[in-house]
């Protein structure tokens, strides 16, 4: 079976899925299609005790992906481009300090928390898993998912201000939070220099300010030439190619990716970059082509994950350690966000309760659990993909459709437009 029989059966299932999930359950995209696909995958468990035929089928469809390349090789680079692309630039400039904090500082103090409390929480158990193992975890599950929270945030109508706040620190955390996972993973796996403050500064500096200024030249260069034409077939032409070949330049000078799709689509979705390089026509197009872009990747992504519970190991002991892990990474990332808002809560006049929304609409998604297919045997890769997986289900389902009955019931809805 080749990567387009593959490719066809995926679109085809997120095509049915899609259907299903707006014509019956009306949920939003993200949600029905992660509960959707567990039903599906369910049912095919409850068949394949009469007859197993598409149950293998299934699991050798998921065999022959490989989950982390996919998402963090290929579709992440055009989730985020188009995810930042229709991101107001001038709101996140307003909140561009608290969006930093928490993107860096944030992660990584979540990070430890993290790592430290389920360092513990394994040896309750009976668990012998190494410490900086636990550390790997922590940096997994940390960075919140842009591509889980863009769609959720818009549907609850959370305030603009705090909605800017998590979009933004969604966009930015993940690339961080990747940086820091390979660096923690480099030095569990001997490849690192050890583990210290100097390694992590080193590896935040060609990563992350690299992929920084690579977004910021590919930004200035995809703006450059759609300034000095007005086609808009060829001017969203441009727009791929900057995706394509920005992706191709930065794992070849190992920078992050990821940031610097963020930076150039954020630069072209600016106001003043749309009124200089782009007809009204163009704009339209280019909107409506990123639009598709991000609805069928990520309808298929969802799929995925739904359908990646066949590659799970169902030990008893990594299911409670999974459940019991939902209050201490929930606890853990409120207490990482708790400095960073009193910080600048007067300053930049933060909504009622900012710590307590952020910690429950900062969604878990793809990401964690494609970093956790990356681990090795050796670092607990079973017990961690178990406990992540059951993390980020919760995290879709449970926070996803109760996010919006918090904003109510803490009465933010009013103050919408603030």
């Amino acid at each position: 079976m080749d990567y387009f029989v593959i490719t066809s059966i995926l679109v085809f299932l997120s095509a049915v899925f899609g259907y299903i999930n707006l014509r019956f359950l009306k949920l939003p995209n993200t949600i029905g299609l992660t509960l959707i696909t567990i039903l599906f995958t369910l049912a095919v468990f409850a068949l394949s005790y009469f007859d197993a035929t598409l149950l293998e089928a299934e699991r050798f469809i998921i065999s022959q992906i490989d989950f982390k390349v996919v998402l963090l090789d290929i579709m992440l680079s055009f989730l985020l481009f188009a995810g930042a692309l229709h991101t107001d630039l001038k709101k996140l400039s307003e909140q561009r300090w608290p969006v930093l904090v928490f993107a860096t500082f944030g992660v990584l103090v979540s990070t430890f928390l993290v790592g430290t409390a389920i360092f513990y929480l394994l040896k309750v158990l009976g668990l012998e898993v190494a410490y900086i193992h636990c550390l790997l975890f922590g940096a997994l599950i940390s960075p919140t998912d842009p591509i889980a929270v863009l769609g959720i945030l818009k549907k609850a109508g959370a305030p603009k201000k705090l909605e800017i706040k998590i979009v933004g620190e969604s966009l930015f955390n993940d690339g961080v939070g990747v940086v820091i996972f390979l660096t923690i993973f480099g030095m569990a796996n001997g490849t690192g220099s050890g583990f210290s403050l100097t390694g992590i500064l080193e590896l935040f500096g060609v990563e992350v300010f690299g992929g920084l200024l690579l977004g910021l030249l590919l930004g200035w260069l995809t703006y450059y030439f759609l300034k000095k034409i007005d086609d808009y077939n060829i001017e969203v032409i441009i727009t791929l190619a900057t995706v394509m070949t920005g992706t191709m330049i930065a794992t070849h000078l190992h920078v992050s990716a990821p940031l610097a799709m963020v930076v150039a689509g954020l630069m072209l979705g600016g106001n003043k970059t749309r009124e200089r390089a782009m007809s009204k026509l163009t704009e339209d197009y280019v909107d409506k082509f990123w639009e598709l872009v991000d609805i069928l990747l990520n309808t298929i992504l969802f799929v995925l994950i739904g359908m990646e519970m066949l590659v799970l190991e169902f030990n008893t002991v990594y299911i409670y350690a999974g459940l019991l892990a939902i209050p201490i990474t929930l606890l853990c990332r409120y207490l990482s966000l708790m400095v960073p808002v009193k910080l600048f809560q007067k300053r930049l006049d933060f909504v009622p309760n900012t710590t307590l929304i952020m910690t429950w609409g900062g969604l878990r998604g793809a990401i964690s659990i494609a970093l956790a297919l990356g681990l090795t045997q050796s670092m607990g890769r079973d017990l961690f993909l178990v406990m992540t997986y059951i993390i980020v289900i919760f995290s879709i389902l449970v926070q996803g459709l109760t996010v919006e009955k918090l904003i109510t019931k803490l009465k933010l809805k009013p103050i919408e437009n603030a």
